[in-house]
């Protein structure tokens, strides 16, 4: 973690993109934690639970779900998300791509501005999805 301070402006300065990967990242590791720490299992297993909740439609689907409850200034980085410029892979849903980078960004942003508990929340809703 770093020690800079980041205030609204410092963040706003963050391409939607780079917030996505960062928010990729804290995802997975919440993601793979949760399952790790919910009892002891193959790591087969693991792994084909934490790809059925870590893809593009799975992240698409929890985010349009939580969307009206999210504040003006959440759903603001999750539209910058959804619309930065970027490549799909040939496997994904255009729509849920974009959706999906959009919570990614959300992640992304609210982990700099270190609001870990609202990560946890919008991670739960994820998990119980």
């Amino acid at each position: 973690m770093t020690d800079e301070n980041l205030n609204e402006k410092n963040l706003r300065e963050y391409s939607p993109i780079v917030l996505a990967y960062l928010g990729d990242a804290v995802f997975e590791l919440l993601v793979r934690t949760n399952i790790v720490t919910s009892g002891r299992r193959k790591i087969k297993d693991i792994h084909l639970d934490t790809v059925q909740i870590v893809n593009a439609e799975s992240q698409a689907k929890v985010i349009r779900e939580v969307f009206d409850d999210l504040s003006e200034e959440e759903k603001d980085i999750v539209r910058r998300g959804k619309n930065a410029k970027s490549t799909p892979p040939r496997n994904a849903d255009n729509a849920d791509y974009r959706m999906s980078t959009g919570f990614e960004a959300l992640l992304g942003y609210l982990y700099l501005k270190g609001e870990y508990q609202r990560i946890n929340q919008l991670v739960k809703a994820a998990l119980h999805n």
